[in-house]
């Protein structure tokens, strides 16, 4: 089973081998249900062993989540959050597609920019003002 990941630019397909499903009981109230269901869903993606993303687009993806990694390069997301197993498969499949298209897009580059004459004046009456305020604080001199 391929995942098609809806990307802004188009769509990237994670094929299956990198894609591993472990279902579990989920936690919390529920009765029943909940004991005798398994809808957590735990999905591990090989980040390290995919072929599909670059590089960059790969180390991005380790640095914006670098807990949700392993040792071995798995990058791993869990919902329990919803009854339904199928409901937690598609949550977790969206959270993966939305990390992929936020780190498919390089970071902005940041353009370094210059002070304001009115942010230059602002700094130096600042300045100026906590400089009286520590002359007041001074001894006084028999000089007057």
């Amino acid at each position: 089973m391929n995942l098609p990941l809806p990307i802004a630019n188009g769509t990237i397909v994670i094929p299956a081998a990198d894609l591993y499903y472990e279902f579990s009981r989920a936690g919390g109230p529920g009765g029943q249900h909940v004991n005798t269901t398994d809808t957590r869903v735990r999905l591990r993606f090989d980040l390290a062993g995919c072929n599909v993303l670059l590089a960059a687009q790969k180390a991005r993806m380790s640095q914006a989540r670098p807990h949700w990694l392993t040792d071995d390069g798995l990058l791993v997301l869990t919902c329990d959050r919803n009854r339904s197993r199928l409901r937690n498969i598609e949550e977790v499949r969206e959270r993966l597609a939305a990390l992929i298209e936020q780190c498919l897009k390089p970071p902005k580059m940041r353009r370094p920019t210059r002070p304001t004459k009115a942010s230059k004046a602002r700094h130096k009456k600042a300045k100026k003002q906590r400089s009286k305020i520590k002359k007041t604080r001074k001894r006084a001199t028999i000089d007057d």
